[in-house]
């Protein structure tokens, strides 16, 4: 199944339980439209509700998987306060319905990822990175400032003071030095990028889809201490994995050694 939105800036695939999303735009780098800021929410609200298992997310082209918005419109979209509070809404309902996602998702990056792009990539689960990579978050060269939650999000995976380091300086930093970060979880020949994705996105896939989930939960409840909602909603998923068929699939394959066949029931 292969879908195009966003006048053709974003493209969804499946491929059995990978769903895989394509920003297409790189005439501009992947930078984001106001409408791709739309579709993306969109899709997260589909697959949500969809029974993908995995969802991979990259950048058309070889040089970049997202260069931030794309601010040549912004003369005609953040023109007014109206304006400006109606694209944050839009940008805020895409970036957290994509970490809201219920499976694992897994970014994919090539050549440049900047501003918006870095904000795309840290709310997916997973980052792989290309030797290519360049990586930056870019507010303070262009008089703009991201809220606190941006700036959570940016410090929970690479810690603060990598965080620090990125917002103040507005200096890209290479693959290396991600991964040294933890920024990336792993950095990868040019050439291998996708392959090494398609590879980790099927491994995922390949395991019980209700503990991918209550894992998710878990994580999310970990990023929230304090939050009891978060947490009663992880443990309940956990008690649904102990509930299902799957487990039972799980055990009985263990004892007869062979690969479990999991249906996410």
């Amino acid at each position: 199944m292969s879908r195009a939105l966003a006048e053709g800036r974003l493209l969804l695939d499946r491929e059995g339980p990978v769903a895989r999303i394509t920003l297409n735009n790189p005439d501009r780098l992947n930078a984001m439209r106001l409408a791709m800021w739309q579709g993306l929410g969109d899709l997260a609200v589909e697959l949500a509700a969809s029974d993908a298992r995995v969802v991979v997310l990259r950048g058309a082209g070889d040089r970049a998987f997202c260069a931030g918005a794309d601010i040549s419109e912004f003369p005609q979209v953040r023109a007014t306060p109206e304006g400006v509070a109606a694209y944050n809404r839009t940008v805020a309902r895409a970036l957290e319905g994509l970490a809201a996602l219920p499976m694992p998702v897994l970014a994919a990056i090539r050549g440049h990822c900047i501003g918006g792009g870095l904000e795309i990539a840290v709310r997916c689960d997973l980052r792989l990175a290309s030797e290519t990579a360049r990586i930056a978050f870019t507010p303070a060269k262009l008089g703009l400032a991201i809220g606190a939650d941006e700036v959570a999000a940016l410090a929970r995976i690479a810690g603060p003071a990598a965080a620090a380091e990125l917002l103040y300086t507005a200096q890209p930093v290479d693959a290396a030095r991600a991964e040294r970060w933890g920024l990336v979880n792993r950095r990868v020949p040019e050439d291998m990028l996708m392959d090494e994705a398609d590879a980790l996105a099927r491994t995922i896939a390949a395991n019980a889809p209700l503990t991918l989930r209550a894992v998710k939960a878990g994580l999310a409840a970990f990023a929230r201490p304090g939050d009891a909602a978060a947490a009663s909603h992880a443990d309940a998923l956990v008690k649904t994995c102990f509930d299902s068929a799957d487990y039972r699939e799980g055990q009985r394959a263990f004892a007869e050694k062979r690969r479990p066949e999991f249906k996410g029931q």
